[in-house]
């Protein structure tokens, strides 16, 4: 009985470390198709990160974000995340404190350009100061939209590549899993043997 409890569990120990193998395999392949597809797309971005005078007028702690990556063509998600929240974040709310005194989102900016251009459209006799006024939020409305557009497929990338290096980790967690129950297994398979034999030889 001994003997077959243990064949039993070295056998269950073994199916385990195959499926550990195969699921260590597939995560490894996850790994380098999503870190290939994150480099070949953000490649053909053509974005070179901001360094030197590029990065006048940031915070201290964008600069430093940037610093890291300063030249260099994007192509891993921990420069696509930089350069959407210490870059493009950056320059957006700049351009909204330029003209509202506060940074802006791009339904904020879409809302006060509707309705300056609807009081424009039942004022024909509009100043010039109100003409300009619309126009410059009509100009932030266009310009939040493309950096919000921008800013969205970047952290896209960065959430892709995160999701890569996740299934790197659990790839190396499968194979030094499927290792263990390997060596288990085939310690108990030799466990059982031995105490086959001894009890063929009490036997006798």
């Amino acid at each position: 009985m001994r003997s077959t409890l243990d064949k039993l569990i070295s056998g269950t120990g073994l199916l385990l470390a195959a499926v550990l193998l195969v699921a260590g395999g597939l995560l490894t392949w996850a790994n380098v198709f999503i870190g290939d597809q994150v480099e070949e797309q953000l490649l053909a971005q053509d974005i070179v990160m901001p360094e030197g005078p590029a990065l006048g007028g940031l915070s201290d702690e964008s600069v430093e974000a940037l610093e890291e990556f300063a030249g260099s063509p994007m192509d891993t998600g921990a420069e696509a995340r930089a350069y959407a929240d210490h870059y493009i974040q950056s320059h957006m709310n700049s351009s909204g404190e330029e003209l509202a005194g506060e940074p802006q989102t791009y339904s904020e900016a879409s809302n006060k350009a509707r309705e300056l251009g609807a009081a424009l459209a039942e004022n024909p006799e509009a100043s010039q100061e109100q003409i300009d006024e619309a126009a410059a939020w009509g100009e932030l409305r266009e310009s939040l939209f493309m950096g919000s557009t921008l800013r969205g497929l970047l952290l896209y990338a960065y959430a892709f590549a995160t999701m890569g290096v996740i299934a790197g980790y659990a790839a190396v967690a499968s194979f030094v899993g499927a290792g263990v129950l390997l060596v288990l297994g085939l310690l108990g398979l030799r466990h059982a043997g031995r105490i086959k034999a001894n009890e063929a030889t009490a036997t006798a």
